[in-house]
């Protein structure tokens, strides 16, 4: 059985992410395999909110050479949360 910290990965706090928070969006680094309805699910349980709508992307993982062999870090994947009107995230 998979928790919502299973899902929940982490939150991706950048400037971007910051200025969309005006619009009640939230980015999240989720599991590769989560649905939506599981995020959705995870997010309210977690930080104790309605969401309204989750989008989600694959990110690709970017080549990179290590002492001169090329490799890839792995895929991975990223989920935009959108919350109802009044409702607020706060990463203290």
């Amino acid at each position: 059985m998979t928790t919502v910290y299973d899902i929940i990965r982490e939150p991706i706090i950048t400037e971007k992410g910051t200025n969309q928070e005006k619009k009640h969006k939230y980015f999240f680094r989720v599991r590769r395999d989560a649905k939506k309805h599981e995020i959705r699910e995870a997010v309210e349980r977690l930080f104790n909110v309605k969401v309204k709508k989750v989008n989600t992307m694959v990110i690709g993982g970017k080549w990179k050479r290590v002492r001169f062999q090329p490799g890839q870090t792995p895929d991975w994947k990223k989920a935009v949360v959108t919350l109802k009107e009044g409702q607020k995230i706060e990463f203290a």
